[in-house]
């Protein structure tokens, strides 16, 4: 099941938020660089404890924490592709841009079914290369890419979303296990442990709840996407946080 995500800013709010083979890939994004070593301070002299001859050596300093965390469902969420929808077009009305001030305007007709995605996961992609993405509070507005809660753009396979007293913004974390091997084929769970995601993007209010996390996986790639392998769910999952 796929959830629809939260995005507010200060001028509007901004939301982000196939088949067959995997959406295409982005680079991973890459952790977060480990602190240097601190050095250790030489001894002192003193004229009553004689001077170590031995060398010093730089003292390790522990990685960041990283903690297993057990028992989250895991949903997916993706772009819709207009060209992948054929339903009777219908009017859609909202902000022409990212940035406005009345979410009245027309925005064009779009096949009934692409749009509904839209309401659904948050964003998709039309056939003249703008995106029409949705969110709870403000509606429908056109972009020039798929937006993540922080006003970012949403990366394949590196973006989530959770709700903010759950996992906050920021928050780093790997797939460890992928819970029952009945949800899911080992060719998916394998691309979903292998990716290393981040917390950038928020539930509409009441989709979330507590250890559930929505993973962005890039563009639908063909038509029937939520009959493919890829729209999963994952119960039971195993988190490496940190």
């Amino acid at each position: 099941m796929c959830v629809r995500r939260v995005i507010a800013s200060a001028v509007i709010a901004v939301v982000a938020s196939g088949c067959g083979t995997a959406p295409e890939t982005p680079p991973s994004a890459s952790p977060p660089p480990a602190a240097s070593p601190s050095p250790r301070p030489a001894a002192m002299a003193s004229s009553a404890v004689p001077v170590m001859t031995t060398p010093v050596t730089a003292r390790t300093v522990p990685s960041p924490a990283v903690r297993f965390s057990d028992g989250w469902e895991i949903t997916v969420y993706y772009t819709a592709v207009e060209r992948f929808h054929d339903g009777e077009p219908v009017p859609v009305t909202g902000c022409p841009s990212l940035v406005c001030t009345s979410g009245g305007r027309d925005l064009g007709e779009f096949p009934a079914d692409f749009v509904n995605a839209v309401r659904e996961e948050g964003t998709g992609l039309t056939v003249s290369g703008r995106y029409l993405n949705w969110s709870y509070d403000v509606g429908f507005w056109l972009d020039s890419a798929p937006r993540a809660s922080d006003g970012g753009v949403l990366v394949p396979f590196v973006s989530a979303a959770a709700d903010t007293d759950v996992l906050p913004a920021g928050t780093a974390f790997t797939i460890a296990d992928c819970g029952r091997p009945e949800d899911v084929t080992p060719a998916v769970c394998a691309r979903l442990r292998a990716a290393a995601w981040r917390i950038s993007d928020e539930f509409t209010p009441g989709l979330g709840g507590a250890r559930h996390i929505d993973a962005y996986i890039g563009p639908e790639t063909g038509p029937g996407f939520t009959d493919s392998e890829w729209f999963t769910t994952l119960a039971g999952a195993r988190l490496l946080l940190g």
